[in-house]
């Protein structure tokens, strides 16, 4: 459902989304989450797409789910949709063919944090804070943090960010590796749409091909590629073919 709390632009084959409520520190409700299931869904069979860049409008990327949303939840309504579809959303995010650069233009809290995580690479502005502050307020990250967070900065450091609630700077988000780059605020989204230019400017094959194998782990991934591989195959065809006539197939081995 089109959403102006959620814009997506097209520009050559690079794809911008906008978190788009600025009043609010583009907290995320359930409009926005909604609509960016939708993108997720067009961005998947978008092949003219090769880069997506995620990022925010105002002093804020995202401060995470909107408490006033959420907080009147029943623990089965948080358990069966809320945490659902947040985990499932950012997930297909984070598998989308194309590579996710996340441009962290101002406070990245919470939620925003997680959805910073599905991204393949992340920039961030200079003078801007991260962090998970649910610890603070009696909860725990329930859309991927306590997992994404470990396998990238690693695990004690992901329990100090976690345990503490603390704030941490973009440079020192950089030096743990939570953030690629570090860049002046002006220049943020210069940087990030020429970082988008040279990934676009690459074969779109291989560069997914490469993030594919990168994320190796995700059994869909490689039964993805397998797959791909397997029906270009002179036996693949043979099967095919075999099947058609009715006959017992004669495989060859290439």
């Amino acid at each position: 459902m089109p959403t102006d709390l959620v814009q997506l632009t097209l520009s050559d084959s690079i794809a911008t989304i906008t978190l788009n409520r600025p009043d609010k520190l583009n907290a995320l409700n359930g409009e926005m989450l909604a609509r960016l299931d939708a993108i997720a869904d067009e961005l998947d069979r978008a092949n003219d797409v090769r880069v997506v860049l995620l990022t925010g409008a105002g002093k804020a990327f995202c401060v995470g789910a909107d408490i006033f949303e959420w907080s009147s939840l029943s623990p089965l309504e948080m358990g069966r949709r809320w945490i659902r579809d947040g985990h499932r959303i950012f997930e297909r995010f984070a598998r989308l063919p194309q590579p996710v650069i996340a441009a962290l233009n101002g406070y990245t809290f919470g939620g925003g944090l997680e959805l910073a995580l599905a991204a393949d690479l992340r920039l961030a502005a200079a003078g801007i804070t991260l962090s998970f502050p649910e610890v603070k307020l009696g909860i725990i990250p329930g859309w991927g943090g306590t997992q994404r967070l470990p396998e990238l900065i690693g695990k004690s450091r992901a329990k100090q960010m976690i345990f503490s609630g603390a704030r941490i700077s973009a440079e020192i988000a950089e030096d743990w590796g939570l953030v690629n780059e570090v860049v002046e605020g002006e220049k943020l989204m210069e940087r990030a749409q020429a970082l988008a230019g040279e990934i676009a400017a690459n074969g779109p094959v291989a560069v997914q091909l490469s993030k594919q194998l990168i994320d190796g782990g995700e059994m869909a991934s490689l039964e993805a590629l397998a797959g791909s591989l397997a029906s270009y195959t002179q036996d693949a065809q043979e099967g095919v073919a075999a099947f058609r006539e009715r006959r017992a197939p004669r495989f060859v081995g290439q």
